[in-house]
């Protein structure tokens, strides 16, 4: 038979070639980490693009929810940490509105920042005065922080609509770097006061408003990173919201939705062996039952590594991973339910005492960062914030566990305290460098993004992020990692 012509050849060769590959198979199991906000939203994405029939075990050794603890005063559940959420984090907006949870009735209250000896500012029921006693204290300084702070954020929105068209990045510097180029990175390098300085922010505002609002969140100084404080401080001039019932709701929701399977036990470390050309990844744990192990194609650890944090092990990894550097922020909450002493703050009536919230300047004698007056979970529609004068529940936030003497000093009497001690956030002044997202092939670290900043979109974003990094490198689709010029690129793909 004579061979066909080469204009038959050459359609059928240009059709094998733009056939697509075959589909790979999905992971047949996952392992997740923890099962805080990191681990139950990664989980939850990880769903999302892999499919329902992927097995999903999430390791928790505590209870579900991680930060997003609540503890109980008088048989009502109050927040301890977490407790507010940005308006503009739209994968928290997104997971409340799947779950079917609601917004939490905000109960008004104002602020105020103590010295350790006077209030160097105080918030008022009129929003114009509010603006003139800051413009009469810090002059165009608070202006200035402002459209810092939005210019950050508007760069930093541009996650969403990069994540949307399924882009991910493998490195939390690239990350960083599409989104706000190489100015974004030394953010991370920088602290927060010299960025504010450069841009006009008078030294009185860094050192009285700004130093009160990262004491407050992270319990550190204005040295902390310019990019983490700009978070921060967007969440304290934004609105903030709250979920009905308790942020972890948000945390124990995901996890039911993906019918992920949680194992009560504490990772104790990661091999890695290979099965037919690939990794695999063999979890060892200990739980109430002593000591286990499994297998699984895919792992996302979503606690801290750091040698303050975990013994966490990795084992026949060629080459080894690294030890993680940094320390990480001792960090106290002490819920109290007591009677004010609002004398020390220089009200000896406590009726005329008008400050639901208390934030300090970075003063040597003062031995609480923060406190507020919290109001429970569930708020019914007749719910009303306790009169100064009564006893209520106040949020104490300190470095250091409060002794009698200092609780004396609150309080002119308490009925109970509640004391949480974590090393909550890391130490930023000490980072020199920002930990990795990829350990290994299919191994990945979620936390790493507490580094460049720690918050629950930030979380979210990370956890969105690296279920599309798992994804697009487990079909090789590798135009979608680490792409240069994306705004540019997202806008052709409209």
């Amino acid at each position: 038979m004579a061979p066909p012509p080469a204009a038959l050849l050459l359609p059928a060769l240009a059709a094998l070639l733009a056939a697509p590959a075959a589909a790979r198979a999905p992971p047949r199991s996952i392992a997740v980490v923890g099962a805080g906000l990191g681990g139950s939203a990664v989980a939850y994405f990880l769903q999302q693009h892999f499919g329902p029939q992927v097995q999903l075990d999430v390791y928790e050794p505590a209870g579900v929810g991680g930060r997003l603890a609540t503890v109980t005063v008088n048989k009502q559940q109050y927040e301890s940490r977490g407790a507010s959420i940005h308006a503009l984090s739209l994968h928290m907006l997104d997971f409340v509105k799947i779950l079917g949870l609601k917004h939490r009735r905000e109960v008004a209250g104002k602020s105020a920042i103590f010295s350790g000896e006077h209030f160097v500012l105080e918030e008022t029921d009129w929003y114009l005065l509010n603006l003139f006693r800051l413009w009469w204290h810090y002059g165009i300084s608070f202006l200035r922080l402002q459209m810092w702070v939005e210019e950050v954020m508007e760069k930093f929105m541009r996650i969403y609509k990069y994540q949307a068209h399924g882009y991910a990045f493998s490195s939390l510097e690239e990350m960083l770097r599409s989104l706000g180029g190489d100015a974004f990175v030394n953010m991370t390098q920088r602290s927060v006061a010299e960025s504010l300085l450069e841009v006009g922010v008078t030294q009185r505002f860094v050192d009285d408003v700004v130093a009160a609002v990262l004491r407050s969140s992270y319990g550190q100084s204005v040295l902390v990173p310019a990019f983490a404080g700009a978070m921060s401080l967007a969440g304290a001039q934004g609105s903030t919201w709250a979920v009905e019932g308790g942020n972890k709701l948000v945390c124990s929701g995901l996890l039911k939705l993906t019918k992920a399977n949680v194992i009560p036990a504490r990772v104790t470390g990661v091999s890695l062996h290979s099965s037919e050309g690939r990794a695999l990844y063999q979890v060892h744990y200990e739980g109430g039952e002593g000591h286990g192990s499994a297998f699984y194609d895919m792992v996302v650890v979503t606690t801290p590594l750091h040698p303050s944090r975990s013994n966490f092990t990795f084992e026949n990894f060629e080459p080894p991973i690294a030890d993680f550097p940094g320390a990480f922020q001792p960090s106290v909450t002490s819920v109290v339910h007591g009677y004010l002493n609002s004398s020390y703050f220089g009200f000896p009536d406590p009726k005329l005492f008008p400050f639901a919230s208390i934030l300090t300047t970075d003063t040597p004698d003062l031995f609480f960062n923060a406190m507020d007056n919290i109001c429970p979970v569930n708020i019914s529609a007749a719910f009303r914030r306790k009169q100064p004068q009564e006893a209520a529940v106040w949020r104490v936030l300190s470095q250091q566990p409060l002794d009698k003497q200092q609780l004396k000093t609150l309080f002119r009497s308490y009925y109970s305290v509640q004391v949480t001690e974590w090393p909550a956030y890391p130490r930023y002044d000490a980072a020199k460098s920002l930990p990795p997202i990829m350990l290994h092939e299919n191994l990945f670290y979620l936390s790493s993004v507490e580094w460049v900043a720690s918050s629950m979109e930030m979380i979210a974003v990370a956890a969105k992020n690296v279920a599309l990094l798992a994804y697009n490198r487990w079909h090789q689709d590798l135009d979608k990692i680490d792409q240069k010029d994306l705004m540019h690129k997202v806008k052709t793909e409209l």
